[in-house]
């Protein structure tokens, strides 16, 4: 089998590798630390697996999952993320991802994971799968959901700081896509200044504070 393990933080990724390369030694584990590296090695190389985080440098790993399902619709993906929110959650499964799991995790989990996606069946981590669940059955759904897949990757790309112009390079599109798009989706969530967007990313929690 061959994994492609995606975090921008180095420390993650070497320890994940060498844990996986431990627990399952016929296993070869590349990295990449970001959406372009990712491509590359999906390109260039044949991959089963990808372990992706959500938070990106310069990117969203929901953004890259979509490009990776839409170029190679067999390729399985297992986010790896920090993000527990089942919002989130929810988010990252209509992205095309059939696994997902919290950074919490231990690593038996992330190995019973690997091997039940293997297997051809999804894969949610227990206590997020109950919290999803719960989720679902509410009524009122999570002020987000009502964006597209374009408004929600312009929503988190400006709640993390990025200005247009670093948007438009990661979603390859134009400046002018960015700012119309930014428009709608502040209309739709009725919000009038990035400000306003920054805090209710964070009241929704796609965006962690550190404290």
């Amino acid at each position: 089998m061959h994994i492609l393990l995606v975090d921008d933080h180095a420390v993650v990724r070497q320890g994940y590798c060498a844990l996986l390369t431990m627990m399952l030694p016929e296993t070869r584990v590349d990295e990449a630390e970001n959406a372009q590296q990712a491509l590359k090695i999906l390109g260039q190389q044949s991959v089963d697996l990808v372990i992706l985080d959500i938070n990106l440098e310069a990117s969203s790993g929901l953004t890259l999952a979509g490009r990776i399902t839409k170029r190679w619709p067999e390729l399985k993906i297992i986010f790896f993320s920090m993000f527990d929110e089942p919002s989130v959650v929810q988010r990252a499964m209509q992205a095309g991802a059939v696994g997902y799991l919290s950074k919490r995790s231990s690593p038996d989990t992330m190995i019973e994971a690997i091997k039940t996606v293997r297997a051809g069946k999804r894969y949610i981590e227990h206590s997020l799968a109950i919290q999803l669940a719960t989720h679902q059955m509410q009524e009122n759904e999570a002020v987000c959901d009502q964006l597209t897949q374009r408004e929600f990757d312009v929503f988190i790309g400006i709640a993390k700081g990025l200005d247009r112009t670093q948007l438009a390079n990661a979603l390859n599109v134009s400046s002018k896509t960015i700012s119309n798009t930014l428009t709608q989706l502040k209309s739709k969530l009725q919000i009038h200044t990035n400000t306003e967007l920054v805090h209710l990313a964070i009241e929704q929690g796609y965006l962690k504070v550190a404290v």
